[in-house]
C-alpha cells in the first residue's frame, strides 16, 4: 500500500490499510491512523499524528516548522482527528512552545484546496473551508463552521459553531456562532438559517436565536446590556446561552 518511489521514515508509525502515493515524503515521529490515503507528492513532518480514515491529496504539507520568527525549533505538534479531506496545496502547520504547543484539527473536516491553518490554531468538526480559507496563528472554529472561498481569520480570533462567511472575508474580531459575516472587514449579516435548518434546529430554537440575534445587533442597547438582557432570557434554550458565552468570553470584540 506504499508506493516504492515514496519516502517513508522507519521512525514513522503506519496504520493498518494505509496507502502513501509516489514521491509522498513521511519523516520521524510521525503517526498515521488506519485507512487514511496520502496522495502523491505529499510531505508530512512530525511531531504529527493524523488519525482513521483520512484523505490527504496531492501536494498538501501538513506537520512544517510554525511560520512564527520566535520558533527555536522546539517539539510541538499536529495532531489531525479521524475522517477529514484536506485537498491539494494545503498546509497545516505545528503550534508554538509560547502558544498551545499544539495545532489541533478535529473530525469530519472538508478543507478545500489551497487553505492555510496556522500555529496553534484549534478547528473542531464538521467544517467547511473552501479554496484559499486561512487561519492566522491561535484562531479557533467552531463546530459546522464554514468558511468561503478567500476567508483570512486575523490571529487569535475565533470563529463560532454554526457560522458561514462569504468569500472573500476578512475579519480582525470574534465572529459569533450561528451568524452570516460577510465583507472586508466582516460585517453580520443575520442568522445562518438555512445552515441551521439543515442540521435539524427547531423553529422554537431559531425564533431564540433571532431575537438573540435582534437584542444585540438591532435593539440599540449597549453590547453589555443587550447581554445581561438575554441572560435572563436564556434560561431553556442552550443555543441561546452558548451565544452570549461566546461574545462574554471575546479578548478581541465581536464584528459588529
Amino acid at each position: 500500500m506504499i508506493d516504492p518511489r515514496a519516502v517513508v521514515d522507519p521512525g514513522a508509525r503506519i496504520g493498518q490499510d494505509v496507502e502513501i502515493g509516489p514521491f509522498s515524503i513521511v519523516g520521524p515521529d510521525v503517526e498515521i491512523g488506519d485507512g487514511t490515503w496520502v496522495g502523491a507528492h505529499v510531505v508530512i513532518s512530525g511531531p504529527t499524528r493524523i488519525g482513521a480514515r483520512n484523505r490527504i491529496h496531492p501536494f498538501s504539507s501538513l506537520g512544517d516548522a510554525p511560520q512564527h520568527t520566535g520558533y527555536r525549533g522546539e517539539p510541538t505538534t499536529l495532531v489531525i482527528g479521524d475522517d477529514n479531506v484536506i485537498r491539494e496545496y494545503c498546509t497545516l502547520n505545528r503550534g508554538t512552545a509560547e502558544g498551545r504547543g499544539e495545532t489541533r484539527v478535529g473530525d469530519h473536516n472538508f478543507i478545500m484546496a489551497y487553505c492555510h491553518v496556522a500555529h496553534d490554531c484549534r478547528i473542531g468538526d464538521h467544517t467547511i473551508f473552501a479554496n484559499c480559507a486561512s487561519l492566522a496563528g491561535h484562531v479557533e472554529v467552531g463546530d459546522y463552521a464554514v468558511l468561503g472561498g478567500f476567508t483570512l481569520v486575523h490571529q487569535y480570533c475565533r470563529v463560532g459553531a454554526h457560522s458561514i462567511t462569504g468569500i472573500g472575508t476578512i475579519t480582525f474580531k470574534d465572529i459569533p456562532p450561528f451568524v452570516m459575516a460577510a465583507g472586508n472587514t466582516a460585517e453580520p449579516h443575520g442568522l445562518n438559517v438555512k445552515g441551521l435548518s439543515r442540521r435539524g434546529f427547531s423553529g422554537e430554537t431559531l425564533a431564540a436565536l433571532r431575537h438573540a440575534y435582534k437584542t444585540v445587533y438591532r435593539s440599540g442597547l449597549r453590547l453589555a446590556e443587550a447581554l445581561e438582557r438575554l441572560e435572563g432570557e436564556a434560561a431553556g434554550v442552550p443555543e441561546v446561552a452558548q451565544w452570549v458565552a461566546f461574545i462574554r468570553a471575546s479578548q478581541r470584540g465581536i464584528i459588529r
